[in-house]
C-alpha cells in the first residue's frame, strides 16, 4: 500500500454487488487511502453496498440519487461535498442501463424509447454529474472523473446493440468534457474493461460464450479480472496519471489490439 490517495475524497456511483466493477474500484481506492462516498439508486442497492462495506471494513456514507434527474444529481453533489468539507477530488461514473429486450436480435429494430433510455442513463448521466461536480472539484484544485466503457463502443459486438452506441457516445463525451474541464485541472478518462461477469453483463445473450472466446484469443491468454480494472481506475484517480485526460484505457488483456481473432 502506497497511500497515494490518502487525504483525497472520491464519490463512487454504480456499485451494486460484489461483481460490480465500481465496487472493485472502490476497494482499490480505499486500499490506497481514499475517503469514499457512494451513490445508489434506492434502498435495494443501498443494502447491497452496506453488506459489501461491512465485509470489506469500509466506512462511508451512502446517498440516494436517480442520476438521470438533474435536480437529484445537484443535491447529491452538494451533500457529498458537504461531507468532505466542501470539496471533491474524484468522481467514478459507473452507471449504465438499457432495456434487456434491446440487447437481443438486430440493432436496426431498436425502439425510440429504448434508444433514448440507454443514452440518458448511460451517457447523459456522465455529463450532468460532471457539471454538478465541477465546482467541488475546482474547490479541491482540480480532480479526476473516470467512467466505465466497453469495446462495443468501437466495434460491432453481437447482442450489445444499443448499449454499444450509447458507450460510443459516452467515449465521445469523455473527450469533449476533457477539453471543457482541462483548463480547470479536471481530468476526464474512460476505462474499457474486457468482458467481466457483472449483473449488467448477465442481460446480454450468450455472454459466457463471448467471455470465453475473448479469453482464448487475448494476447495474455486469459480474461481480465474486476480487481485489475479497479486498479486502473485507481491509477486514473491518482496523481500518477496527472498528465492523462480524454483517453480510453483498455484493460482487456490486449484483446482490443487484434484484427482477425
Amino acid at each position: 500500500m502506497s497511500g497515494v490517495m490518502s487525504g483525497r475524497s472520491v464519490l463512487v456511483t454504480g456499485a451494486r454487488n460484489r461483481w460490480s466493477i465500481a465496487w472493485h474500484a472502490a476497494v482499490s481506492l480505499h486500499r490506497e487511502g481514499a475517503n469514499l462516498a457512494f451513490s445508489v439508486f434506492g434502498e435495494r442497492e443501498q443494502k447491497g453496498v452496506e453488506k459489501l462495506m461491512q465485509d470489506a471494513g469500509i466506512s462511508a456514507p451512502i446517498f440516494h440519487c436517480n442520476a438521470a434527474d438533474d435536480e437529484q444529481v445537484e443535491a447529491l453533489m452538494q451533500k457529498t461535498a458537504a461531507h468532505f468539507g466542501g470539496k471533491l477530488d474524484g468522481l467514478l461514473h459507473g452507471i449504465a442501463f438499457a432495456n434487456k429486450d434491446e440487447l437481443d436480435g438486430e440493432f436496426v429494430v431498436t425502439s425510440k424509447e429504448g434508444f433514448l433510455m440507454a443514452h440518458e442513463n448511460s451517457t447523459y448521466t456522465l455529463v450532468n454529474m460532471s457539471r454538478s461536480a465541477r465546482p467541488y472539484l475546482n474547490a479541491a484544485g482540480g480532480g479526476s472523473i473516470v467512467t466505465l466503457t466497453y469495446l462495443g463502443a468501437d466495434r460491432a459486438v453481437p447482442k450489445y446493440n444499443v448499449m454499444g452506441v450509447a458507450k460510443a457516445a459516452l467515449e465521445a463525451s469523455v473527450r469533449y468534457l476533457a477539453v471543457d474541464l482541462g483548463k480547470e485541472h479536471i481530468r476526464v478518462n474512460a476505462v474499457s474493461a474486457g468482458p467481466i461477469k457483472t449483473l449488467a453483463a448477465s442481460g446480454i445473450a450468450g455472454f459466457d460464450a463471448m467471455r470465453q472466446y475473448v479469453a482464448d484469443r487475448a494476447p495474455l491468454g486469459r480474461g481480465v479480472e474486476a480487481e485489475e480494472v479497479g486498479d486502473v481506475v485507481l491509477f486514473l484517480m491518482s496523481p500518477w496519471s496527472r498528465a492523462i485526460t480524454g483517453e480510453t484505457i483498455y484493460v482487456d488483456c490486449g484483446y482490443n489490439i487484434l484484427g482477425i481473432a
